[in-house]
C-alpha cells in the first residue's frame, strides 16, 4: 500500500479530488492532511471524508523534525502540496527527496515564484496577455517552483475572461490530472 500526505492551507477542494480519486484504490491511499491553518476549509472536507487531518504549530514547522517524525511513523510514500502556501523546510525536502510534488496554477516557468499563488497567477496571466494558461505539477526543491516539471496541462485564455473565470478552468485541470498524474508517479 502506497501512503500519501497532504499539505493544504485553504478549502481543500485538490485535496478531497484527491480522496475521493483513490477512495477505491486497494493500492494506494490517501493517510492523512496536514495543515498549517487551523481555520483551513480542508479540514471540514477531511472529516466529511474520513480522512484525519491535523494542524501543525509555527514552532513544528520551523523546526521540522516532529512533522517528519509524524510522516515517517505512518510510512508516508510521498507529499503532495495542493493548496500549501508555505514553503517547505529544507529538512522536509531532505528527508522526502524527490518525494514532495506541488501543483502550480501556471505553466511554470511562467508565473511562478514567491507572490504567486490563487488569483494572484491569474490575475498576472490575464495582464500580460498571454492566450494560453494551465496547470504544472512538479517536485519540490529548495526554490519556490523550480523543481522539476512532471506533466503539464493547458486550457485556453479566452478574450471575456476574468481572473475567476480563468481559475475555475485551471480548477477543473487540477482536480482532473493532479490524482492521476500522483497515480502514476506511485504505480
Amino acid at each position: 500500500m502506497k501512503k500519501i500526505a497532504i499539505f493544504a492551507s485553504g478549502d481543500g477542494s485538490n485535496a478531497e479530488a484527491i480522496v475521493k480519486y483513490f477512495a477505491s484504490n486497494d493500492n494506494i491511499k490517501v493517510e492523512i492532511v496536514l495543515s498549517n491553518r487551523l481555520s483551513a476549509g480542508v479540514h471540514e472536507r477531511m472529516a466529511r471524508l474520513n480522512i484525519p487531518s491535523i494542524t501543525f504549530t509555527k514552532e513544528d514547522w520551523q523546526q521540522s523534525y516532529k512533522i517528519i517524525d509524524k510522516l515517517n511513523e505512518l510510512s508516508i510514500d510521498i507529499i503532495v502540496l495542493a493548496g500549501f502556501l508555505t514553503i517547505i523546510q529544507p529538512p522536509i525536502i531532505k528527508a522526502f527527496i524527490d518525494r514532495i510534488i506541488n501543483i502550480h496554477p501556471s505553466l511554470l516557468p511562467r508565473h511562478g515564484g514567491a507572490g504567486m499563488w490563487g488569483m494572484n497567477v491569474h490575475r498576472s496571466v490575464l495582464e500580460v496577455g498571454d492566450r494560453e494558461s494551465g496547470i504544472t505539477i512538479h517536485y519540490v526543491d529548495e526554490s519556490v517552483d523550480s523543481g522539476e516539471i512532471i506533466a503539464q496541462y493547458k486550457c485556453e485564455v479566452k478574450n471575456d475572461d476574468t481572473p475567476e473565470s480563468l481559475a475555475n478552468r485551471v480548477h477543473s485541470l487540477e482536480h482532473y490530472y493532479f490524482p492521476r498524474v500522483i497515480e502514476k508517479i506511485l504505480s
